[in-house]
């Protein structure tokens, strides 16, 4: 840059800093442009408040018309009462405006203190709307005071009276131990006021769901609206962004999700025309979600057939919710709240991990001791293939001196596939195949796979402390951060630190096991296997620390397999063996993957030879 220029860059600085001094506004009119923007502010909170008036004004105009009208006159004022129900497992608070559940306390899951019972639903987060029709209106229960009748410590029946003899009851019962809710509609002496010819009722249910757990994020990522088709799986809203959708199906169930919590709705005739909406809340709002749902059921006018609903209010647990099933003629499959991955993976959970993790649990172990002896248990179970994988890669290393013969022997590039062709000739000599580690890994990976799904919803490491972690089911941050870190967050969890450093030093040993020398794309490969566990850092930091605490254990083991298998291996008798397999015809038989790479790469070089011999006779 010359002298010139920098003069010219001097100059535009020096105009623009006087040009922005000149130009500010005075005190006076800073002072009245603030006064402009409060006379706004002014203006338009009046106009809030006027229309906030016009439409109490609307609704009390609304309501007094129905004071004289509606079917139901007399319920429409009254006192808002609570109602409580309970079993041994949860209580319920109804209200009797709306006649509906206000709020709902389980009895054996804690909240964040663990020294307050947990609320799930929890009141003015929460509403239900049933809707009813006739000739002239439109009933709205949310509108109406209800009268509890028939009470007892688990049921209660709160009607909405029309007249002595005319009345529409719900009725909710709670079983000893149970979760579930029976909840039924009927009208008793209606016909004739409600219209016959509508056989349905249209419900609007809603709910804020609180964040329940300390991990904002990771219980945001499993809050989601959740639904089953009749004859079908479930299915979700999206739990990462505002989702809504249209069902033209018919569903046996809507369920409000959190990490480890559920309300669900269920019908045995199904909900039909549901529209469903899920909406992100903002982080440190104390809520997750805001869930809607709009759907109707049959509903029987006359009052011969009751409408047969029932309330789930409880935690995510997999064989809790499998129970709810025994002695049906249609499986609800509830279980599916309980997130297993994929068919493959869910049936290894399913059927080995769950039954594993609860005999382990009935032993009266803490939950970091059964995560110990579920690792150790799942690894002898893949230990045959460990060491598959493991001679495979001792079989190379002692092989390798060989390689690099034949490495030296062709060095130029154009020289690549008779190396490669050598190279496989003599790995086909010996008895080994490139690829036998990996069949082995590959049966391990959906084990692996499937305790990734289950540990982060096994409800049971909720609030369980082990050694410096107060809560398996969420992260263990040993540092908070005073500022974000992208994709890390504000704070270091001291497993997914120690799960990193082992899969960093198991890294190293496998690399040493490969002994890949010098090249390049090894070399590459290398420094792959060093990057994946810092990434993984970042990735499941947020995760629950049972999770990394599994993967540290894990990994170590598999350090310290690799350390043993290493110093009881004596290469020199490995090569003798191989050497001697060499010399035996009847072991001498390439296997069927060498073979056919071997055939691959003989076509290939004639393929090149060909392409060889056209462009020389281009050339002349």
């Amino acid at each position: 840059m010359d002298k010139n220029t920098i003069i010219g860059l001097v100059l535009i600085g020096v105009l623009l800093v006087g040009f922005s001094f000149l130009s500010r506004p005075s005190q006076e009119q800073l002072e009245a442009q603030q006064h402009y923007y409060d006379s706004i502010a002014q203006v338009q909170q009046r106009e809030a408040e006027l229309q906030a008036k016009q439409e109490a004004a609307l609704e009390n105009e609304r309501l007094a018309r129905r004071d004289s009208s509606s079917l139901f006159h007399q319920a429409l004022h009254g006192t808002d009462q609570e109602v409580t129900i309970e079993n041994n497992v949860a209580s319920l608070t109804l209200h009797t405006k709306g006649g509906v559940i206000y709020q709902s306390v389980l009895k054996e899951y804690m909240e964040q203190d663990k020294q307050t019972p947990l609320t799930l639903v929890r009141g003015g987060d929460t509403e239900m709307n049933f809707l009813f029709y006739n000739r002239e209106e439109i009933i709205e229960t949310k509108d109406y005071y209800f009268t509890p009748v028939q009470q007892t410590d688990s049921s209660v029946t709160m009607r909405l009276q029309a007249d002595s003899a005319s009345y529409i009851d719900f009725r909710y019962t709670m079983h000893p131990d149970n979760y579930l809710v029976d909840f039924t509609i009927q009208a008793v002496g209606m016909d004739g006021k409600l219209a016959s010819t509508n056989k349905h009722v249209d419900i609007e249910w809603s709910e804020r769901a609180r964040q329940i757990e300390k991990g904002f994020t990771y219980e945001n990522r499993l809050a989601e609206l959740t639904y089953k088709i009749d004859g079908e799986g479930s299915d979700y809203l999206s739990a990462n962004q505002d989702d809504e959708e249209e069902i033209p199906e018919t569903l046996n169930w809507v369920a409000f999700k959190n990490q480890f919590f559920s309300a669900v709705m269920l019908s045995e005739v199904g909900f039909q025309k549901a529209k469903l909406a899920s909406k992100l809340d903002q982080k440190g709002s104390g809520y997750i979600k805001d869930y809607s749902a709009e759907m109707n059921t049959a509903f029987d006018p006359t009052g011969a057939e009751p409408t047969r609903l029932y309330l789930y209010l409880g935690p995510n647990h997999y064989k809790t919710l499998t129970a709810l099933d025994k002695g049906r003629d249609k499986d609800w499959e509830l279980n599916r709240l309980v997130y297993l991955g994929w068919p493959l993976f869910r049936w290894i959970n399913k059927w080995i991990i769950i039954n594993l993790f609860d005999w382990l649990q009935g032993w009266g172990l803490s939950m970091g001791v059964v995560l110990l002896f579920l690792t150790l248990i799942v690894k002898a179970a893949v230990f045959p293939a460990t060491w598959k994988t493991y001679l495979s890669s001792a079989k190379m290393r002692v092989l390798k001196p060989k390689i690099d013969e034949i490495n030296k022997k062709y060095p130029k590039q154009e020289d690549a596939m008779k190396k490669q062709q050598e190279i496989m000739g003599v790995y086909s000599q010996y008895g080994v195949s490139p690829m036998g580690g990996c069949l082995p890994m590959l049966i391990q990976f959906p084990i692996f796979i499937a305790l990734f799904m289950f540990i982060p919803s096994a409800i049971e490491l909720r609030q369980q402390s082990f050694l410096w972690a107060d809560d398996l089911s969420t992260y263990d941050a040993i540092i908070n951060f005073p500022f974000h870190i992208p994709f890390m967050g504000s704070h270091l969890s001291l497993f997914c630190l120690l799960m990193t450093v082992t899969n960093i030093l198991n890294a190293k040993f496998m690399m040493q096991q490969q002994d890949t020398g010098a090249n390049p794309q090894m070399a590459a490969m290398k420094w792959m296997q060093y990057l994946m566990p810092i990434m993984f850092l970042f990735i499941l930091n947020d995760y629950p620390s049972g999770l990394n605490y599994y993967y540290f254990l894990s990994t170590l083991i598999s350090v310290v397999t690799t350390i043993i298998l290493r110093r009881m291996t004596d290469e020199e008798k490995l090569l003798a063996q191989l050497e001697a397999k060499k010399k035996d015809p009847k072991q001498m038989r390439k296997s069927g993957f060498a073979a056919r790479l071997e055939a691959m790469q003989k076509q290939a070089e004639e393929m090149q030879r060909q392409r060889q011999e056209r462009e020389r006779g281009r050339g002349k």
